[in-house]
Parts: structure tokens; C-alpha cells; sequence
């Protein structure tokens, strides 16, 4: 059996400082906003060569925290790709903001930067970027239109840690990258957790305020927050594999390249150029008959997932959802064709191998 995923074997070359971690932090008796948190805040964001970062309690928290601390009017439209996965679109909701769903570009999977600019209005006041699979959206063209209209942006980062566009870190464009560490991401913690990164001091003391109830000083609560803290033990189970990021990061490389240099043309394989820098937190194919395909290969005990199986367009809870269209043609043909292979730290280039045999076998 080859599993799409493994967190047991993904987590085990780190047990000793993951142990440790957990012990550092039994023994000092911090488990909320203490040294391991303000630690690995300071780690990540030097790591992207940036000057702050916020942890937070998931990323769908750091999503929504980050559209808060941008204070726009109740609303207001945000700018996002038709094909993302549904928490980019929770977050603009949960804020009572207006998603506007723009097409991705069919080659990336990204959103297309050639149809932003037609769906922006008067009442359109961000763009959320969304770096998908783990490779960076063309940002130069993106960051011209955020500047030519006086947009915030913020970058949903949760399959990107450590992507690059033209050099330049996922995350650290000119706005919010708001991260994941959910436990199969390329930086997994051991349980829910997030993060946000900035440039901009302001921001930064809005998001600490926003995650701890609106307060600066304890029992003083200068605006309306919540509770979207990350935690202490999250924090340096974090620390412990950050220094390996880069190391994860180009074992799934050399995974990809043995698809890209094996796999037959019956497959549609990810788009390669040489400004990205891709970190494959999902290493997708495409196939016409990618429902038969996936129980050829589970018959043959590979796992697959679906990333992702309904458009958000078509998803039960957005049906009320005012403004959005009946169909994007591009989301809906990735949806129903798309496969994701396995691409993990946890394999080997040897079981990688049996999955493209058994692939070309098809």
C-alpha cells in the first residue's frame, strides 16, 4: 500500500526534537502567548525575511483576522479565484464582505491575472490571492493592479511555505500571507495552527490585538476581538521543523521531477517555468476519466484525493450567496478532472516509482 499521506513516517525523522518541544514546554508551565509562541514567531519571520509575524490559531483564522485588520466597510467586494479551496471564500463571508469569484488561469490553477482588473468595481477593496497546490500566482501583474486601484492584498498561503515567484517568497508581496500548518502541510504542527506575516507595524499590533479578545494589555480591551490564539505547544512542535522546511521542500522536488520525467502524455502534469519555484504541497494530475482512474489506483493500493471535488460555486452553503454566477467553466473542468498523486516528505523515490508504473499502465 503506497498512502497518499503518512503524518506517522512524515513526523518520525523529527520525534526526538518534537519530544523535546513537548517537554520545553511541560516544564516551563507557558501554554498561552509565551516564549515558545513569541520563539518561533521571530524564526518565521526572519525565515521569510520579513519583520513580523502573528501566530494564529488556524488558517482560516489568519484569513479572516488578516481581511479585519485591513478594516474595510461592511460589503465591500473582495477579489478571489473561482477554483479555491471554500475557507478563502468563509473567510470574506465571515467578515460580511462580498467574494467575487474570478477564473483561474487553466494552465497554473491560479487566478487569472488577465481577468482580475474586469470584475473590480468601485466597491471592490482587496484582492486574496491564492498560491494553489504550492506554486505562487503571477504577482507582478496582480501587484500592478492592487497598486493602480488602492487595493489591500492578501495572500491565502496554506500550500505554499516556502513558494516563489521570481525570488520572492509566497507571503511576503505587500500585504497579509496568511499561512496554514495544518498537519499535512509542507510545514505541519501537530494539530490546527496558523500564522500571518507582514511588513506593516500597524498590522501587526491590530492582528496581536484581534487574536486575544482586542486587548494590548491584559483585561484591557481597546476593539472588538476573539480568541484565535496559537498555542504554545503548536509553537515549538513548529520550531522543531522549521530548519527543515527547506530540506521537505526539495524531496517533494525530486519527487515531482520523477513524475515530470516519467509519466506519459495521457496526463495533464503541472505547468513548469522557470520564474516559480514550486513546493508541490499537492502534486496534481489530469485526466477526462479521473474517476475511473482514481479506482484503477486505489485497486492497486495507491492512494489519491480529490483536490478539490466541488466547485465552491456549487458547494450547498453558498447557495444563497448573492452575486456569484451559475457557472465558471474553468473551475467546474478542473474539479471534475483533477487527481492528486502522492508527493509527500513521507515517500520514496522508489514508491514513487510504482505509482508512475502503475499510472502509465492505465
Amino acid at each position: 500500500m503506497i498512502p497518499y499521506e503518512n503524518l506517522k513516517r512524515l513526523n518520525t525523522p523529527f520525534i526526538n526534537k518534537l519530544k523535546q518541544g513537548f517537554d520545553k514546554v511541560l516544564d516551563n508551565g507557558y501554554y498561552i502567548l509565551g516564549p515558545e509562541l513569541e520563539a518561533f514567531e521571530k524564526e518565521y519571520a526572519a525565515w521569510h525575511n520579513i519583520p513580523y509575524c502573528v501566530g494564529i490559531s488556524n488558517g482560516l483564522d489568519a484569513l479572516i483576522l488578516s481581511l479585519k485588520a485591513c478594516d474595510i466597510p461592511v460589503g465591500s467586494e473582495v477579489i478571489v479565484p473561482s477554483n479555491t479551496y471554500i475557507a478563502s471564500i468563509l473567510a470574506i463571508l465571515n467578515c460580511q464582505l462580498v467574494p467575487v469569484l474570478v477564473e483561474p488561469d487553466l494552465a497554473t490553477y491560479n487566478i487569472d491575472p488577465d481577468k482580475i482588473e474586469e470584475a473590480i468595481t468601485p466597491n471592490t477593496k482587496a484582492i486574496m490571492v491564492v498560491h494553489l497546490y504550492g506554486k505562487c500566482c503571477q504577482m507582478d501583474k496582480i501587484l500592478a493592479i492592487k497598486e493602480q486601484y488602492n487595493l489591500f492584498l492578501i495572500e491565502d498561503c496554506a500550500q505554499a511555505h516556502g513558494a516563489t515567484f521570481k525570488g520572492t517568497l509566497a507571503g511576503t508581496f505587500g500585504g497579509f500571507g496568511a499561512f496554514s500548518f495544518y498537519p499535512t502541510k509542507n510545514l505541519g504542527a501537530l494539530g490546527d495552527a496558523g500564522a500571518v506575516i507582514c511588513d506593516d507595524e500597524t498590522h501587526k499590533n491590530t492582528l496581536m490585538q484581534l487574536r486575544n479578545y482586542g486587548s494590548e494589555r491584559k483585561y484591557y480591551n481597546d476593539i472588538i476581538g476573539y480568541n484565535n490564539r496559537l498555542d504554545e505547544m503548536q509553537a515549538a512542535f513548529l520550531s522543531a521543523k522549521l530548519p527543515h522546511l527547506k530540506e521537505m521542500n526539495a524531496h517533494r522536488n525530486k519527487l515531482a521531477k520523477l513524475y515530470f520525467d516519467n509519466l506519459s502524455d495521457q496526463f495533464i502534469l503541472p505547468v513548469q517555468d522557470a520564474d516559480y519555484y514550486d513546493v508541490f504541497h499537492i502534486f496534481n494530475i489530469r485526466h477526462p476519466k479521473r474517476d475511473d482512474l482514481q479506482n484503477y489506483l486505489a485497486e492497486k493500493e495507491i492512494g489519491t484525493v480529490i483536490h478539490y471535488p466541488v466547485a465552491p460555486h456549487q458547494q450547498k452553503a453558498l447557495a444563497e450567496v448573492k452575486g456569484l454566477k451559475d457557472s465558471y467553466p474553468i473551475a467546474e473542468k478542473i474539479h471534475n478532472t483533477t487527481l492528486s498523486i502522492p508527493c509527500s516528505f513521507c515517500h520514496t523515490e522508489d514508491e514513487i516509482m510504482q505509482v508512475v508504473e502503475a499510472l502509465n499502465n492505465y
